[in-house]
């Protein structure tokens, strides 16, 4: 992938057109950007509800935070960024003063800044350190939990979070290989996948350690009850009417959105389908092609 090819990554938010149609900023509200990044939905939804509307940014990456900042330095104080997790959505509005909003957004996973940039072992596709940590002032990596975890511990981690149908053998090889030397980089860890699982089910569309990479990432920065937290305590701070968009990128994360928006007495669900990228913008954008939008509203 070029340099070139990157930086359209980098600066395509997914799914823009439809997020902004179903989130409907208006020049008078509020709004939630959980998963700030580089920005991208932030601009948009600032740019949609001027010249007055607000966006309550959150992300816990200082080095996203600092980049964005920059970039969206001249919408002025419309734009208020909080470095913590989407989860702690309450602690956040409470600093900044704000008690409802009128639409949250959150695009779950890793950002391309993190991915192409960020040095941090999120990707087997240059050899970096297992760190993994979307946080740094986070205290476990990834290389940790390698070296830490039991077998059992690891195969679960893979098979529950990765939904790796080859999890079992795969922490075996791990825990043969960690007894030799630090299971230290993402390389390390990419070959070793590779000769766990036999060439045989070896998926076709995919390296065959990705959902391995996933599950780690997943556990190191507890995305999963995350997203539980922003789904139970979010819609609190909704106002009537108001709408909660929430972008995932695999089915772990999209079958918890769909039970959660279905099971909640005070949502009224919009999108009874996940919202998918249009041919277009998914041969623009590759990480559209797994994304889905779902929205409900409060009632």
């Amino acid at each position: 992938m070029s340099d070139q090819d990157k930086a359209a990554d980098i600066h395509c938010s997914v799914l823009p057109s439809e997020t902004l149609e179903l989130l409907d900023p208006r020049s008078d509200g509020v709004y939630v950007d959980g998963t700030l990044g580089l920005g991208g939905h932030s601009e948009a939804i600032l740019r949609k509800s001027s010249p007055n509307g607000r966006v309550i940014a959150f992300d816990w990456d200082a080095a996203a935070i600092e980049k964005s900042r920059e970039r969206l330095k001249c919408f002025g104080d419309r734009l208020t960024i909080v470095r913590r997790n989407f989860s702690e959505i309450g602690e956040g509005l409470a600093e900044v003063g704000v008690d409802k909003v009128d639409g949250i957004l959150i695009d779950i996973g890793l950002s391309s800044l993190q991915l192409d940039m960020g040095a941090r072992g999120f990707s087997f596709q240059r050899d970096e350190p297992l760190d993994m940590r979307m946080d740094l002032r986070r205290e476990v990596t990834a290389a940790a939990i390698l070296a830490e975890c039991s077998e059992d511990e690891l195969a679960d981690i893979f098979y529950y979070y990765g939904e790796e149908k080859q999890a079992r053998r795969i922490a075996s090889f791990v825990v043969q290989e960690r007894m030799l030397e630090p299971i230290s980089t993402s390389k390390q860890l990419a070959d070793i996948v590779v000769k766990a699982v036999p060439r045989r089910f070896h998926p076709k569309k995919i390296h065959v350690a990705t959902l391995v990479f996933q599950a780690l990432r997943i556990a190191v920065n507890t995305e999963l009850e995350n997203l539980a937290g922003i789904l139970e305590r979010g819609v609190e701070y909704l106002k009537p009417g108001a709408r909660f968009c929430v972008i995932s990128f695999h089915s772990l994360e999209d079958r918890m959105v769909k039970r959660k928006f279905r099971d909640n007495e005070e949502l009224k669900v919009i999108t009874r389908k996940p919202v998918v990228a249009s041919p277009d913008e998914r041969e623009r954008n590759r990480r559209s092609r797994s994304a889905r939008l779902r929205v409900a509203e409060k009632i």
